[in-house]
Protein backbone atom coordinates (compact mmCIF):
# COMPACT_ATOMS: atom_id res chain seq x y z
CA UNK A 1 0.00 0.00 0.00
CA UNK A 2 2.78 2.55 0.79
CA UNK A 3 3.99 1.99 -2.73
CA UNK A 4 0.99 1.97 -4.49
CA UNK A 5 1.54 2.92 -8.10
CA UNK A 6 -2.31 4.62 -7.88
CA UNK A 7 -1.58 6.76 -5.32
CA UNK A 8 -2.16 10.30 -5.84
CA UNK A 9 0.41 12.21 -7.94
CA UNK A 10 -1.50 15.78 -8.26
CA UNK A 11 1.51 18.31 -8.22
CA UNK A 12 0.86 21.55 -5.93
CA UNK A 13 2.83 24.56 -6.27
CA UNK A 14 2.28 28.47 -5.67
CA UNK A 15 2.53 31.48 -7.98
CA UNK A 16 2.37 35.07 -7.53
CA UNK A 17 -0.07 36.52 -9.74
CA UNK A 18 -3.57 38.22 -10.55
CA UNK A 19 -5.98 36.11 -11.27
CA UNK A 20 -6.87 38.06 -14.52
CA UNK A 21 -3.20 37.59 -15.62
CA UNK A 22 -2.33 34.29 -15.08
CA UNK A 23 -1.51 32.16 -17.69
CA UNK A 24 -3.26 28.78 -17.08
CA UNK A 25 -5.78 26.23 -18.20
CA UNK A 26 -8.34 27.44 -15.36
CA UNK A 27 -8.42 29.73 -12.65
CA UNK A 28 -11.07 29.79 -9.65
CA UNK A 29 -12.45 32.56 -8.05
CA UNK A 30 -14.74 33.34 -5.54
CA UNK A 31 -18.18 34.59 -5.68
CA UNK A 32 -19.84 35.42 -2.43
CA UNK A 33 -23.76 35.27 -1.61
CA UNK A 34 -26.02 37.25 -3.51
CA UNK A 35 -23.44 37.37 -6.27
CA UNK A 36 -20.70 39.77 -3.98
CA UNK A 37 -17.47 38.86 -6.42
CA UNK A 38 -14.34 38.49 -3.97
CA UNK A 39 -11.74 40.97 -5.04
CA UNK A 40 -9.68 38.45 -7.31
CA UNK A 41 -13.07 37.82 -9.33
CA UNK A 42 -13.38 41.71 -9.92
CA UNK A 43 -10.14 41.69 -10.94
CA UNK A 44 -11.65 39.83 -13.89
CA UNK A 45 -15.08 41.18 -14.23
CA UNK A 46 -13.05 44.28 -14.94
CA UNK A 47 -10.82 42.62 -17.25
CA UNK A 48 -13.10 41.08 -18.82
CA UNK A 49 -15.21 44.51 -19.42
CA UNK A 50 -18.48 43.09 -16.81
CA UNK A 51 -18.68 39.52 -18.04
CA UNK A 52 -19.06 38.13 -14.15
CA UNK A 53 -21.41 40.95 -13.30
CA UNK A 54 -23.13 40.19 -16.34
CA UNK A 55 -23.51 36.41 -15.49
CA UNK A 56 -24.68 37.62 -12.02
CA UNK A 57 -26.98 40.14 -13.33
CA UNK A 58 -28.84 36.72 -15.12
CA UNK A 59 -28.95 34.97 -12.44
CA UNK A 60 -26.25 32.31 -13.63
CA UNK A 61 -24.54 33.18 -10.84
CA UNK A 62 -25.48 33.21 -7.29
CA UNK A 63 -22.27 32.89 -5.11
CA UNK A 64 -24.52 29.79 -2.87
CA UNK A 65 -22.20 27.42 -1.06
CA UNK A 66 -20.70 24.68 -3.44
CA UNK A 67 -22.21 25.86 -6.47
CA UNK A 68 -20.10 26.62 -9.73
CA UNK A 69 -20.35 27.91 -13.24
CA UNK A 70 -17.56 28.10 -15.51
CA UNK A 71 -16.77 30.57 -18.22
CA UNK A 72 -14.90 30.18 -21.24
CA UNK A 73 -12.04 32.50 -23.36
CA UNK A 74 -13.31 35.69 -22.11
CA UNK A 75 -11.79 38.88 -23.59
CA UNK A 76 -8.65 40.26 -21.42
CA UNK A 77 -7.85 37.28 -19.05
CA UNK A 78 -5.10 34.95 -19.72
CA UNK A 79 -6.69 31.89 -18.61
CA UNK A 80 -8.57 29.72 -21.15
CA UNK A 81 -11.40 29.03 -18.19
CA UNK A 82 -13.07 31.12 -15.54
CA UNK A 83 -14.59 28.90 -12.34
CA UNK A 84 -16.68 30.86 -10.45
CA UNK A 85 -17.10 28.72 -6.88
CA UNK A 86 -19.82 29.83 -4.50
CA UNK A 87 -18.57 30.76 -1.50
CA UNK A 88 -21.69 31.62 0.86
CA UNK A 89 -22.33 34.31 3.14
CA UNK A 90 -19.18 36.43 3.92
CA UNK A 91 -19.95 36.47 7.42
CA UNK A 92 -20.13 32.60 7.78
CA UNK A 93 -16.92 32.16 5.58
CA UNK A 94 -15.27 29.64 8.00
CA UNK A 95 -13.28 26.81 8.09
CA UNK A 96 -15.20 24.02 6.43
CA UNK A 97 -16.63 26.32 3.77
CA UNK A 98 -12.77 26.93 2.65
CA UNK A 99 -12.12 23.41 2.74
CA UNK A 100 -15.46 22.38 0.74
CA UNK A 101 -14.48 25.45 -1.61
CA UNK A 102 -11.50 23.85 -2.79
CA UNK A 103 -12.83 20.55 -3.25
CA UNK A 104 -15.73 21.49 -5.31
CA UNK A 105 -13.38 23.92 -7.16
CA UNK A 106 -11.22 20.38 -8.01
CA UNK A 107 -13.90 18.25 -8.73
CA UNK A 108 -15.87 20.99 -11.05
CA UNK A 109 -12.44 21.74 -12.67
CA UNK A 110 -11.97 17.36 -13.24
CA UNK A 111 -9.04 16.00 -15.32
CA UNK A 112 -9.84 18.04 -18.68
CA UNK A 113 -7.66 20.94 -16.93
CA UNK A 114 -4.19 20.08 -16.55
CA UNK A 115 -3.76 23.15 -14.34
CA UNK A 116 -6.39 25.10 -11.88
CA UNK A 117 -4.85 28.11 -10.60
CA UNK A 118 -7.15 28.38 -7.01
CA UNK A 119 -7.11 32.52 -6.21
CA UNK A 120 -7.72 31.55 -2.86
CA UNK A 121 -5.79 34.89 -0.96
CA UNK A 122 -9.05 36.64 -0.41
CA UNK A 123 -11.18 33.35 0.96
CA UNK A 124 -9.06 33.61 3.87
CA UNK A 125 -11.44 32.32 6.66
CA UNK A 126 -10.86 34.79 10.00
CA UNK A 127 -7.96 34.06 11.80
CA UNK A 128 -6.27 31.91 9.89
CA UNK A 129 -2.80 32.52 7.70
CA UNK A 130 -1.33 31.16 4.76
CA UNK A 131 0.31 28.65 6.01
CA UNK A 132 -2.96 26.98 7.16
CA UNK A 133 -4.68 27.61 3.99
CA UNK A 134 -1.79 26.45 1.72
CA UNK A 135 -1.74 23.33 4.08
CA UNK A 136 -5.39 22.64 3.65
CA UNK A 137 -5.73 23.54 0.45
CA UNK A 138 -3.91 20.38 -0.38
CA UNK A 139 -5.96 18.20 1.79
CA UNK A 140 -8.76 19.25 0.21
CA UNK A 141 -7.95 18.69 -3.09
CA UNK A 142 -6.04 15.39 -2.45
CA UNK A 143 -9.44 13.97 -0.67
CA UNK A 144 -11.77 15.40 -3.63
CA UNK A 145 -10.43 12.63 -5.86
CA UNK A 146 -9.04 10.06 -3.48
CA UNK A 147 -10.46 7.12 -5.35
CA UNK A 148 -12.45 3.60 -3.87
CA UNK A 149 -11.72 1.14 -6.80
CA UNK A 150 -8.40 -0.03 -5.42
CA UNK A 151 -10.32 -3.46 -5.93
CA UNK A 152 -12.26 -3.09 -8.73
CA UNK A 153 -11.56 -4.90 -11.84
CA UNK A 154 -12.84 -1.77 -13.43
CA UNK A 155 -10.99 1.77 -12.59
CA UNK A 156 -13.09 5.26 -12.66
CA UNK A 157 -10.89 7.36 -14.56
CA UNK A 158 -13.51 9.81 -14.22
CA UNK A 159 -13.57 10.75 -10.55
CA UNK A 160 -9.14 12.54 -11.21
CA UNK A 161 -8.81 16.16 -10.89
CA UNK A 162 -6.04 18.69 -12.73
CA UNK A 163 -2.52 17.26 -13.04
CA UNK A 164 -1.34 20.76 -10.92
CA UNK A 165 -3.20 22.90 -8.52
CA UNK A 166 -1.75 26.48 -8.19
CA UNK A 167 -2.03 28.78 -5.34
CA UNK A 168 -2.15 32.28 -6.48
CA UNK A 169 -0.17 34.96 -3.93
CA UNK A 170 -0.21 38.92 -3.77
CA UNK A 171 3.67 38.10 -3.40
CA UNK A 172 6.82 35.88 -2.35
CA UNK A 173 4.93 33.98 0.53
CA UNK A 174 7.10 31.39 2.60
CA UNK A 175 4.42 30.31 4.86
CA UNK A 176 2.68 29.24 2.15
CA UNK A 177 5.31 27.55 0.59
CA UNK A 178 5.80 25.65 4.15
CA UNK A 179 1.91 24.96 3.74
CA UNK A 180 1.93 23.15 0.74
CA UNK A 181 4.64 21.39 2.06
CA UNK A 182 3.17 20.17 5.11
CA UNK A 183 -0.27 19.86 3.34
CA UNK A 184 1.23 16.92 1.27
CA UNK A 185 2.94 14.85 3.85
CA UNK A 186 -0.46 14.88 5.93
CA UNK A 187 -2.59 14.13 2.90
CA UNK A 188 -0.15 11.28 2.53
CA UNK A 189 -0.31 10.01 5.92
CA UNK A 190 -4.38 10.12 5.15
CA UNK A 191 -4.44 8.23 1.78
CA UNK A 192 -2.34 5.37 3.77
CA UNK A 193 -4.91 5.47 6.50
CA UNK A 194 -7.80 5.51 4.49
CA UNK A 195 -6.18 2.83 2.48
CA UNK A 196 -5.76 0.64 4.86
CA UNK A 197 -8.90 1.03 6.50
CA UNK A 198 -11.04 0.15 3.31
CA UNK A 199 -9.32 -3.20 2.88
CA UNK A 200 -11.40 -5.85 3.46
CA UNK A 201 -10.74 -8.17 6.54
CA UNK A 202 -9.80 -11.30 4.27
CA UNK A 203 -6.62 -8.47 3.03
CA UNK A 204 -5.91 -6.82 5.70
CA UNK A 205 -4.77 -9.16 8.45
CA UNK A 206 -2.44 -8.72 11.39
CA UNK A 207 0.29 -10.30 9.16
CA UNK A 208 -0.51 -7.97 6.43
CA UNK A 209 -0.40 -4.61 8.38
CA UNK A 210 2.92 -6.65 9.77
CA UNK A 211 3.99 -6.56 6.42
CA UNK A 212 2.63 -2.85 5.38
CA UNK A 213 4.90 -1.64 8.22
CA UNK A 214 8.35 -3.26 6.34
CA UNK A 215 7.02 -1.49 3.50
CA UNK A 216 6.41 1.74 5.04
CA UNK A 217 10.13 1.49 7.21
CA UNK A 218 11.87 0.93 3.65
CA UNK A 219 10.46 3.85 1.96
CA UNK A 220 10.50 6.11 4.87
CA UNK A 221 13.37 4.87 6.51
CA UNK A 222 11.71 4.02 10.15
CA UNK A 223 12.99 1.22 12.39
CA UNK A 224 10.27 -1.93 12.63
CA UNK A 225 10.05 -4.55 14.45
CA UNK A 226 7.22 -7.60 14.75
CA UNK A 227 6.54 -9.69 17.78
CA UNK A 228 4.64 -12.77 16.97
CA UNK A 229 3.13 -15.18 19.23
CA UNK A 230 6.07 -16.57 21.16
CA UNK A 231 7.24 -13.29 21.85
CA UNK A 232 4.48 -11.77 23.31
CA UNK A 233 3.93 -15.23 25.67
CA UNK A 234 7.27 -14.46 26.82
CA UNK A 235 6.69 -10.95 27.50
CA UNK A 236 3.17 -12.15 29.22
CA UNK A 237 0.13 -10.30 27.67
CA UNK A 238 -2.23 -12.64 28.14
CA UNK A 239 -5.11 -9.92 27.77
CA UNK A 240 -3.69 -9.84 24.07
CA UNK A 241 -3.38 -13.43 23.54
CA UNK A 242 -6.73 -14.19 24.88
CA UNK A 243 -8.51 -11.96 21.69
CA UNK A 244 -6.18 -13.28 19.42
CA UNK A 245 -6.76 -17.17 20.21
CA UNK A 246 -10.36 -17.66 19.06
CA UNK A 247 -8.84 -16.67 15.29
CA UNK A 248 -6.53 -18.69 12.97
CA UNK A 249 -4.59 -16.00 12.23
CA UNK A 250 -1.58 -15.32 14.16
CA UNK A 251 -1.32 -11.91 16.25
CA UNK A 252 1.27 -9.56 15.71
CA UNK A 253 2.57 -6.61 18.04
CA UNK A 254 3.80 -3.76 15.44
CA UNK A 255 6.56 -1.54 16.10
CA UNK A 256 7.45 1.03 14.05
CA UNK A 257 9.87 4.07 15.30
CA UNK A 258 10.57 7.52 13.64
CA UNK A 259 13.78 8.67 15.25
CA UNK A 260 14.06 12.86 14.17
CA UNK A 261 15.65 14.42 17.59
CA UNK A 262 18.33 11.82 18.30
CA UNK A 263 21.25 13.63 20.54
CA UNK A 264 24.67 12.80 21.60
CA UNK A 265 24.84 10.66 24.51
CA UNK A 266 21.18 10.82 24.64
CA UNK A 267 18.03 9.79 22.77
CA UNK A 268 15.24 12.53 23.77
CA UNK A 269 12.11 10.61 25.16
CA UNK A 270 9.56 9.55 22.16
CA UNK A 271 6.17 10.64 21.94
CA UNK A 272 4.05 7.03 21.46
CA UNK A 273 0.91 6.43 19.09
CA UNK A 274 -0.65 3.55 20.37
CA UNK A 275 -3.26 2.00 17.89
CA UNK A 276 -5.76 -0.22 18.10
CA UNK A 277 -5.73 -3.36 15.18
CA UNK A 278 -8.27 -5.29 15.35
CA UNK A 279 -8.41 -6.13 11.64
CA UNK A 280 -12.22 -7.81 12.14
CA UNK A 281 -14.18 -7.77 15.01
CA UNK A 282 -17.19 -10.29 15.14
CA UNK A 283 -17.68 -9.71 18.91
CA UNK A 284 -16.51 -13.27 19.61
CA UNK A 285 -18.64 -15.01 21.66
CA UNK A 286 -20.70 -12.08 22.22
CA UNK A 287 -21.33 -11.68 18.31
CA UNK A 288 -22.40 -8.65 17.00
CA UNK A 289 -25.84 -8.49 14.63
CA UNK A 290 -25.49 -9.22 11.04
CA UNK A 291 -26.44 -6.30 9.94
CA UNK A 292 -23.47 -3.77 8.98
CA UNK A 293 -21.27 -5.94 10.37
CA UNK A 294 -19.11 -5.70 7.22
CA UNK A 295 -18.07 -2.17 8.20
CA UNK A 296 -15.97 -4.00 11.46
CA UNK A 297 -13.20 -4.11 8.52
CA UNK A 298 -12.65 -0.65 9.94
CA UNK A 299 -12.17 -1.65 13.84
CA UNK A 300 -8.16 -1.27 12.60
CA UNK A 301 -8.55 2.24 11.92
CA UNK A 302 -6.77 3.42 15.23
CA UNK A 303 -3.58 1.10 13.76
CA UNK A 304 -4.11 2.86 10.11
CA UNK A 305 -4.04 6.46 11.71
CA UNK A 306 -0.46 5.60 13.23
CA UNK A 307 0.92 4.19 10.10
CA UNK A 308 -0.48 7.80 8.47
CA UNK A 309 0.96 9.53 11.34
CA UNK A 310 3.99 7.94 11.16
CA UNK A 311 4.60 8.51 7.47
CA UNK A 312 3.68 12.19 7.75
CA UNK A 313 6.36 12.75 10.56
CA UNK A 314 8.76 11.44 8.77
CA UNK A 315 7.85 13.42 5.09
CA UNK A 316 7.94 16.60 7.63
CA UNK A 317 11.54 15.29 8.61
CA UNK A 318 10.39 16.23 12.16
CA UNK A 319 13.03 17.01 15.08
CA UNK A 320 10.82 14.73 17.23
CA UNK A 321 11.43 11.02 18.20
CA UNK A 322 7.88 9.26 17.58
CA UNK A 323 7.38 5.35 17.88
CA UNK A 324 4.19 3.53 16.59
CA UNK A 325 2.53 0.57 18.75
CA UNK A 326 -0.15 -1.46 17.14
CA UNK A 327 -1.53 -4.68 18.60
CA UNK A 328 -2.91 -6.17 15.79
CA UNK A 329 -5.05 -9.45 15.44
CA UNK A 330 -8.96 -10.35 14.90
CA UNK A 331 -11.70 -11.23 17.13
CA UNK A 332 -13.69 -14.23 16.09
CA UNK A 333 -15.77 -17.13 17.82
CA UNK A 334 -14.63 -20.25 18.31
CA UNK A 335 -13.63 -23.16 20.28
CA UNK A 336 -11.01 -21.67 21.43
CA UNK A 337 -12.23 -18.08 21.72
CA UNK A 338 -12.67 -16.15 25.32
CA UNK A 339 -15.92 -16.69 26.69
CA UNK A 340 -18.06 -13.94 28.81
CA UNK A 341 -16.60 -15.12 32.43
CA UNK A 342 -13.28 -16.35 31.54
CA UNK A 343 -10.63 -13.95 33.59
CA UNK A 344 -7.25 -13.50 31.68
CA UNK A 345 -3.88 -11.57 33.01
CA UNK A 346 -2.51 -8.63 31.58
CA UNK A 347 1.06 -7.69 31.17
CA UNK A 348 1.06 -5.47 34.00
CA UNK A 349 -0.29 -8.49 36.22
CA UNK A 350 -3.66 -6.99 36.67
CA UNK A 351 -6.29 -9.65 36.05
CA UNK A 352 -9.20 -8.89 33.92
CA UNK A 353 -13.05 -10.58 34.07
CA UNK A 354 -14.25 -10.88 30.70
CA UNK A 355 -18.08 -10.11 30.69
CA UNK A 356 -18.42 -9.06 27.10
CA UNK A 357 -16.28 -10.75 24.71
CA UNK A 358 -16.98 -7.62 22.23
CA UNK A 359 -15.28 -5.15 24.56
CA UNK A 360 -11.87 -6.49 23.11
CA UNK A 361 -10.20 -3.40 21.90
CA UNK A 362 -9.28 -3.04 25.78
CA UNK A 363 -8.01 -5.61 25.99
CA UNK A 364 -5.08 -5.79 23.31
CA UNK A 365 -4.85 -1.92 24.05
CA UNK A 366 -3.99 -2.40 28.02
CA UNK A 367 -1.00 -4.78 27.07
CA UNK A 368 -0.40 -2.21 24.43
CA UNK A 369 0.05 0.58 27.11
CA UNK A 370 2.05 -1.35 29.64
CA UNK A 371 4.76 -2.56 26.59
CA UNK A 372 5.21 1.32 26.22
CA UNK A 373 6.27 1.82 29.43
CA UNK A 374 9.65 0.68 28.24
CA UNK A 375 10.60 3.69 26.21
CA UNK A 376 10.20 5.91 28.74
CA UNK A 377 7.71 8.12 26.80
CA UNK A 378 6.97 11.98 26.93
CA UNK A 379 3.89 11.22 26.45
CA UNK A 380 1.37 8.51 25.07
CA UNK A 381 -1.52 8.59 22.95
CA UNK A 382 -3.76 5.70 22.02
CA UNK A 383 -6.54 6.08 18.65
CA UNK A 384 -9.18 3.09 18.96
CA UNK A 385 -12.37 2.42 17.33
CA UNK A 386 -13.06 1.43 20.99
CA UNK A 387 -16.70 2.35 22.24
CA UNK A 388 -20.17 2.54 20.24
CA UNK A 389 -21.15 4.98 23.21
CA UNK A 390 -18.61 7.54 22.06
CA UNK A 391 -20.67 7.54 19.07
CA UNK A 392 -23.93 7.95 21.01
CA UNK A 393 -22.30 10.74 22.87
CA UNK A 394 -20.38 12.63 19.80
CA UNK A 395 -22.03 11.17 16.22
CA UNK A 396 -19.56 11.57 13.60
CA UNK A 397 -18.16 15.21 14.20
CA UNK A 398 -15.67 14.84 16.80
CA UNK A 399 -13.25 12.07 18.25
CA UNK A 400 -13.50 11.64 21.94
CA UNK A 401 -10.61 12.62 23.92
CA UNK A 402 -9.95 11.39 27.47
CA UNK A 403 -6.78 12.59 29.71
CA UNK A 404 -6.29 12.98 33.72
CA UNK A 405 -3.94 15.52 32.13
CA UNK A 406 -4.98 19.15 31.46
CA UNK A 407 -1.73 20.70 29.70
CA UNK A 408 -1.71 17.10 27.27
CA UNK A 409 -5.54 17.48 27.04
CA UNK A 410 -5.22 21.47 25.98
CA UNK A 411 -2.42 20.63 23.41
CA UNK A 412 -4.63 17.75 21.74
CA UNK A 413 -7.55 20.37 21.24
CA UNK A 414 -5.54 22.97 20.10
CA UNK A 415 -4.00 20.76 17.68
CA UNK A 416 -7.69 19.07 16.34
CA UNK A 417 -8.50 22.59 16.20
CA UNK A 418 -6.23 23.85 13.93
CA UNK A 419 -6.05 20.59 11.94
CA UNK A 420 -10.61 21.13 11.29
CA UNK A 421 -10.22 17.29 12.87
CA UNK A 422 -12.60 18.25 15.89
CA UNK A 423 -12.15 16.56 19.27
CA UNK A 424 -14.25 16.60 22.30
CA UNK A 425 -12.91 16.26 26.06
CA UNK A 426 -15.03 13.34 28.37
CA UNK A 427 -14.40 13.08 31.48
CA UNK A 428 -12.14 9.75 33.07
CA UNK A 429 -12.30 10.26 36.77
CA UNK A 430 -12.17 7.69 39.42
CA UNK A 431 -14.92 7.90 40.64
CA UNK A 432 -16.05 5.96 37.02
CA UNK A 433 -14.23 3.15 38.52
CA UNK A 434 -16.97 1.90 41.01
CA UNK A 435 -19.00 0.42 38.00
CA UNK A 436 -15.86 -1.97 36.61
CA UNK A 437 -15.19 -3.46 40.07
CA UNK A 438 -15.15 -7.38 39.74
CA UNK A 439 -16.04 -10.28 42.60
CA UNK A 440 -13.51 -12.38 40.58
CA UNK A 441 -11.15 -10.29 39.48
CA UNK A 442 -8.84 -6.87 39.73
CA UNK A 443 -11.33 -5.48 37.27
CA UNK A 444 -14.12 -6.32 34.61
CA UNK A 445 -13.73 -5.31 31.14
CA UNK A 446 -16.61 -3.18 31.08
CA UNK A 447 -18.97 -0.92 33.20
CA UNK A 448 -22.68 -1.07 34.20
CA UNK A 449 -24.56 -1.45 30.86
CA UNK A 450 -26.34 1.80 29.49
CA UNK A 451 -24.18 3.96 31.34
CA UNK A 452 -20.80 5.90 30.39
CA UNK A 453 -20.02 3.38 28.16
CA UNK A 454 -17.22 5.82 26.61
CA UNK A 455 -15.87 6.68 30.21
CA UNK A 456 -15.48 3.69 31.26
CA UNK A 457 -13.32 2.15 28.82
CA UNK A 458 -11.46 4.77 28.97
CA UNK A 459 -11.03 4.59 32.71
CA UNK A 460 -10.43 0.48 32.44
CA UNK A 461 -7.04 2.44 29.63
CA UNK A 462 -5.97 4.55 32.53
CA UNK A 463 -5.08 1.71 35.16
CA UNK A 464 -2.33 0.71 32.92
CA UNK A 465 -1.64 4.47 31.77
CA UNK A 466 -0.73 5.33 34.88
CA UNK A 467 3.64 5.36 34.43
CA UNK A 468 3.56 8.30 31.72
CA UNK A 469 1.28 11.26 30.49
CA UNK A 470 -1.28 9.66 28.51
CA UNK A 471 -4.30 10.31 26.60
CA UNK A 472 -7.13 8.31 24.74
CA UNK A 473 -8.85 9.08 21.37
CA UNK A 474 -11.99 7.37 20.63
CA UNK A 475 -12.27 7.33 17.22
CA UNK A 476 -15.67 5.37 16.71
CA UNK A 477 -17.85 7.96 15.02
CA UNK A 478 -15.13 9.74 13.07
CA UNK A 479 -12.97 7.03 12.03
CA UNK A 480 -15.14 5.62 8.60
CA UNK A 481 -18.35 7.12 6.95
CA UNK A 482 -21.69 4.37 6.75
CA UNK A 483 -24.03 4.39 4.12
CA UNK A 484 -23.92 5.35 0.62
CA UNK A 485 -20.18 7.18 1.29
CA UNK A 486 -19.16 3.83 3.68
CA UNK A 487 -15.32 4.44 3.31
CA UNK A 488 -12.56 5.33 6.28
CA UNK A 489 -11.93 8.95 6.29
CA UNK A 490 -8.00 9.16 7.41
CA UNK A 491 -8.80 10.73 10.89
CA UNK A 492 -7.33 11.36 13.33
CA UNK A 493 -4.04 11.45 11.28
CA UNK A 494 -3.95 15.70 10.80
CA UNK A 495 -4.75 15.96 14.47
CA UNK A 496 -2.09 13.80 15.09
CA UNK A 497 0.51 15.23 12.58
CA UNK A 498 -0.73 18.64 14.10
CA UNK A 499 -0.13 17.50 17.73
CA UNK A 500 3.74 16.07 16.45
CA UNK A 501 4.51 19.24 14.28
CA UNK A 502 3.36 21.45 17.30
CA UNK A 503 5.57 19.21 19.84
CA UNK A 504 8.70 19.35 17.25
CA UNK A 505 8.60 23.17 17.48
Amino acid sequence: MTNDKRDITMEFSSRTAAADAVKTDCVAVGVFAEGELSAQARAIDAASKGALRAAVKSGEVTGKRGATVTLRALPGVAAGRVLLVGLGNRKEFADKAFIEAVRTAVKAAGPAVKELAVAAADWLPAGRDSRWQARQLVLAAREAVFRLDELKSRKDDGNSGPERVVLLLGGRDAAAEHGLAEGAAIAGGVELAKRLGNLPGNICTPGFLADEAKKLARSHRLGVEILERKRLEALKMGSFLSVAKGSSEPPRLIVMKYEGAGAKGKVAAPVVLVGKGITFDSGGISIKPANAMDEMKFDMCGAAAVFGALRAAAELKLKLNVIGVVPACENLPSGTANKPGDIVTSMSGQTIEVLNTDAEGRLILCDALTYAERFKPAVVVDVATLTGACVVALGDVNSGLFSADDALADELLAAAKAAVDPAWRLPVQDDYQESLKSNFADVANIGAPGKAGAVTAACFLARFASAYPWAHLDIAGTAWKSGPAKSATGRPVPLLAEFLMQRAG
